[in-house]
């Protein structure tokens, strides 16, 4: 069996082959202008043929098209009076008290929204029919204006879908269509119908992608990561472009979930450090979802991976602003150029050239060799960023790692102590290729005593990719009294959304046997707006659920009636279990050296991590390196490499 797991990141595309129970790993520049090229490379650089592999990888394209602005030519479709729905939003003001905000442009272009009728009420009748004249005015307007994609989201669409239908049957052949019933069919008819328009959007780019690809790989199985952490087919997905925008993320947290599990390690804070970005998320036993997450000004309702993303990475650019105030990011060197020490054209300072001239990155360590980075450019540009705040390049280095230390250790507080939970009880994860180099400082700014640095951290997402199982998240509204409803009826609603997931993971050859669905329900205060994610035991037992969670949350629960708003099912297949042995380090394999490193008045040990044996233990500071990470083992910290490969560092 050959398993590849691939992370195409904004700097790198990571891969991890699984095959006869061993574990390769490979790096390769990405390809932005053409993800699946780096994709392709690094298949060739492996050695493998496509006939017989099992590939599942986190993809960017939708991401990346979203957050650039570079979707297709796209229509909307709504009900008379409310075609102009996405500009209107929910009036909530970005600064509270800016009097005069500057107007964003709409999603879709006045003239790109079209109105027809079929308008349902709330309880489902027909408010205005959907006539033959509609139709016929539809498919005129759209050969007239000849869109790539159009969305479709008519009022209360989740109780009666025939409208929609109707409507998409009418439209020319080759225009890539999505209905708000399939790709949320849930109430609140702003979030449904920006998740359609996002899927309509950037759907052709995405489909048109995986096609590349497949076609690419004749004989093997692709799949992708849903941004809730399940695989999905490749040739599936491509109509369901919303349900990847954190593909790659999502990758991250089912990795972190699986090798601190293979350490004991349950309770967990996470930070991903790529390139570009830093992703920070919390894992109680399993990676919470979300249905309130964003994307850009964007809010996306369908179900992802609950984590708070920041622009701090490797690549991120470190400089002045007009008041003399050192930032570092959100703007990021990328992959092309890249940091000033890949030698690549890269001009203007990174926190990667911050921690080469402090001497934790060794220059003929990086990629294991394959890739030299100039210590001699770094420190050059920042000498020129010293000179701008009166101190040296290595000073002015140190100052890049503290801010960008700030702004990482702000978002794992945005994660955990805003929501009332105490990060001490946690342990903190780092990956990603920069997150070892920083994982002490953060563990210290949350008054964290225990971090794990994960074996092969710096493709840890790719690794999550290739134990991750196909799977599928639905979702519908049913809005009812709690107290009315018996224990049977909730169940029989349940079962006939987990039957249409179930034909869904048919299609990927899925026997029912190996399929799973675990029940829960979407349960608010009659009167309030907001819900909270109640797994499905009972009407007792949701009932009693609902008011702890509250109570956790919020502080305090009330007396009064509750209302289901929806229902949910997470339906995911058992596959073959993915293991492998930390395999010894061999005679030699360990030879320590020192290094110097700015700050810290004796040699800095160096130690390459494949020599590490179970129950090895180092002292800070230290340099930890492997072929696609280093670890940054600050002074007052010590580490164990444990049987799984892990690295369990703990503060002395």
């Amino acid at each position: 069996m050959k398993l590849l797991g691939v992370d195409t990141g904004g700097t790198f595309t990571d891969f991890v082959l699984y095959e006869n129970g061993r574990v390769r790993i490979h790096k390769v520049l990405s390809t932005p202008h053409a993800p699946e090229a780096a994709i392709l490379q690094g298949i060739a650089d492996l050695g493998l043929d496509a006939r017989g592999l099992r590939l599942v990888h986190g993809s960017t394209v939708a991401t990346n098209a979203v957050l650039e602005g570079k979707g297709v030519r796209t229509l909307y479709i709504g009900n008379r009076g409310l075609e102009d729905l996405l500009a209107i939003g929910r009036q909530a003001r970005r600064d509270l008290y800016d009097l005069q905000p500057p107007v964003p442009a709409p999603p879709v272009p006045p003239d790109r929204c079209l109105a027809t009728g079929g308008r349902l009420a709330a309880d489902g009748t027909v408010v205005e029919p959907l006539t033959e004249t509609d139709l016929a005015g539809l498919r005129r307007a759209v050969e007239a204006l000849r869109p790539e994609a159009v969305a479709i989201n008519l009022l209360y669409s989740y109780l009666d879908d025939r409208f929609e239908r109707a409507i998409e049957a009418v439209l020319p052949e080759g225009v890539f269509v999505a209905r708000s019933s399939a790709v949320l069919p849930v109430a609140g008819e702003y979030e449904r119908g920006i998740a359609t328009w996002l899927n309509a959007w950037v759907g052709p780019l995405v489909s048109g992608y995986l096609r590349r690809l497949i076609e690419a790989l004749p004989g093997a199985r692709v799949a992708v990561m849903q941004s809730s952490g399940e695989a999905i087919a490749a040739d599936l997905a491509g109509r369901q472009a919303v349900r990847l925008l954190l593909s790659g993320p999502a990758g991250g947290l089912t990795g972190a979930r699986f090798v601190a599990g293979r350490s004991g390690e349950s309770r967990l804070l996470t930070f991903d450090m790529g390139g570009t970005s830093t992703d920070v998320a919390l894992i109680e036993g399993a990676p919470r979802l979300t249905s309130a997450g964003r994307i850009g000004p964007w809010p996306v309702a369908v179900p992802m991976v609950d984590m708070h993303t920041i622009g701090a990475g490797g690549g991120s650019i470190a400089r002045l602003d007009e008041g003399g105030m050192l930032q570092v990011g959100p703007e990021s060197a990328g992959a092309a150029p890249g940091p000033v020490c890949y030698g690549q054209g890269g001009t203007e300072p990174t926190v990667t050239d911050a921690n080469l001239v402090l001497g934790r990155l060794l220059p003929d360590a990086f990629l294991g060799g394959r890739m030299h980075l100039d210590r001699t450019a770094a420190h050059a540009a920042l000498a020129v960023l010293g000179q701008a705040m009166g101190c040296s390049a290595e000073e002015a280095a140190a100052g890049v790692i503290r801010v960008a230390n700030a702004h990482m250790a702000r978002a794992l507080r945005v994660i955990s102590v805003q929501r009332g939970i105490d990060p001490r009880g946690h342990t903190l994860v780092s990956f990603g290729g920069a997150g070892g180099l920083h994982v002490c400082a953060l563990a210290d700014a949350l008054g964290m005593r225990r971090a794990l640095v994960p074996a092969h951290a710096g493709v840890l997402s790719a690794l999550g990719m290739l134990v991750t199982q196909p799977g599928r998240q639905l979702f519908r509204t049913w809005l009812r009294r709690l107290d009315v409803l018996s224990d049977a009826e909730v169940t029989r609603r349940l079962d006939a959304l987990a039957d249409e997931g179930r034909q869904s993971l048919r299609e990927e050859g899925i026997a029912d046997g190996a399929m799973e669905a675990g029940y829960s329900l979407d349960v608010r205060y009659c009167g309030q707006s907001a819900t909270l994610n109640v797994p499905w035991e009972g009407v007792a037992a949701c009932r009693q659920g609902f008011r702890e969670r509250h109570r956790q949350r919020y502080g305090h629960s009330l007396d009064l009636p509750l209302e289901v708003v929806n229902l949910r099912v997470a339906l995911q297949a058992r596959g073959e279990p993915v293991t492998w042995e930390t395999e010894p380090p061999a005679p030699g394999d360990r030879q320590d050296t020192t290094t110097q490193a700015w700050g810290i008045g004796r040699p800095v040990p160096v130690t390459a991590r494949v020599g590490l044996l179970p129950g090895a233990r180092l002292h800070g500071p230290a340099l930890i390196t492997e072929t696609v990470a280093t670890t940054w083992l600050a002074p007052g910290w010590s580490c164990e490499a444990d049987r799984a490969g892990n690295l369990l560092l703990t503060r002395t």
